[in-house]
């Protein structure tokens, strides 16, 4: 699909919420050659798109208009603005985003969303999130 919409990114924010599941094993994390898909969509677009990770372990389901979202929001990027965009959109939604760093680590979030299938299996829960500790209450939201 990248390699579709290629042309009309350049410039642009690209916003990737992909996460690498290999059926059937969803509850493993199994990362692609390189290490993240985010990596390989940005290798792939160039430097003429600012690629950020965000979203990836948040509930397909909680990203409808009008649910409430209990978890934070990883954001990794190599462009601090293009990263900031993406923190502040979140916060427009009502979730609590952090600057999680370069996009080498969005692999964790990446993986990350693996583990958080085997707790819901394991639980018999279907929205498990991440809450970072530590802050303040408002951090994170602005």
């Amino acid at each position: 699909m990248l390699s579709e919409v290629k042309a009309v990114l350049d410039g642009k924010i690209l916003i990737d919420v992909t996460v690498p599941l290999v059926p059937p094993k969803v509850s493993t994390a199994q990362l692609p050659d390189g290490g993240s898909a985010v990596l390989k969509a940005q290798a792939m677009l160039g430097s003429g798109v600012r690629v950020v990770s965000a979203f990836q372990n948040v509930s397909a389901e909680h990203l409808t208009l009008g649910q409430v979202i209990d978890c934070d929001v990883l954001v990794c990027g190599d462009d601090r603005d293009a990263r900031e965009a993406a923190v502040a959109l979140a916060r427009d939604a009502g979730m609590r985003a952090f600057h999680a760093g370069p996009l080498a680590n969005s692999v964790v979030a990446e993986a990350l969303t693996s583990v958080l299938i085997a707790i819901n299996r394991q639980y018999k829960i279907k929205h498990s999130g991440i809450r970072i500790t530590g802050l303040p209450d408002d951090a994170g939201r602005g």
